[in-house]
């Protein structure tokens, strides 16, 4: 049972390894797939007795690609379970105090979303907009003065 080296191995079934594992996953995923492959190949201990080694090679591209299937679907369902906003009905505003709220300036609009949407206090408003405590206060107070005007009408 005479073999050539690891790398000469590689060299001669690459190309045809490359397009097997682009068909299976795809250009962008399969350089990744074909090198996962083949180092689990080299890496066996099966491999110093491989016949075969196209046929392995083959093999390992295709159980690789699986696995990387399997990876991506887990990712995908661990990224659709990952905790979303979930709103409500009586979470959304009115249509006229969206109305009014659009009417706003961009400050206050944001002032008023961070302390009654996300429930953040003065300070952390002042700090997550780079502003005082103090423009905070005076943003909030234009924007409910604002509001009440805007609602009455």
């Amino acid at each position: 049972m005479t073999h050539g080296g690891d790398a000469e191995v590689y060299e001669k079934h690459a190309e045809e390894l490359l397009r097997f594992a682009t068909v299976l996953v795809g250009p962008d995923n399969a350089p990744d797939v074909l090198s996962g492959a083949v180092i689990k190949a080299y890496s066996s201990r099966a491999w110093p007795g491989v016949e075969n080694r196209r046929a392995y090679l083959f093999r390992c591209v295709a159980n690789e690609a699986r696995t990387h299937g399997r990876s991506v679907r887990r990712r995908a369902a661990v990224e659709s379970r990952a905790e979303r906003p979930r709103v409500t009905i009586s979470q959304l505003p009115d249509v006229d105090v969206v109305r009014a709220l659009k009417q706003l300036s961009p400050r206050q609009r944001a002032v008023v979303y961070l302390s009654y949407w996300e429930d953040l206090d003065q300070r952390a408003i002042a700090q997550l907009l780079g502003i005082g405590t103090g423009a905070v206060h005076r943003h909030l107070a234009r924007a409910r003065s604002n509001l009440r005007r805007m609602l009455r009408a």
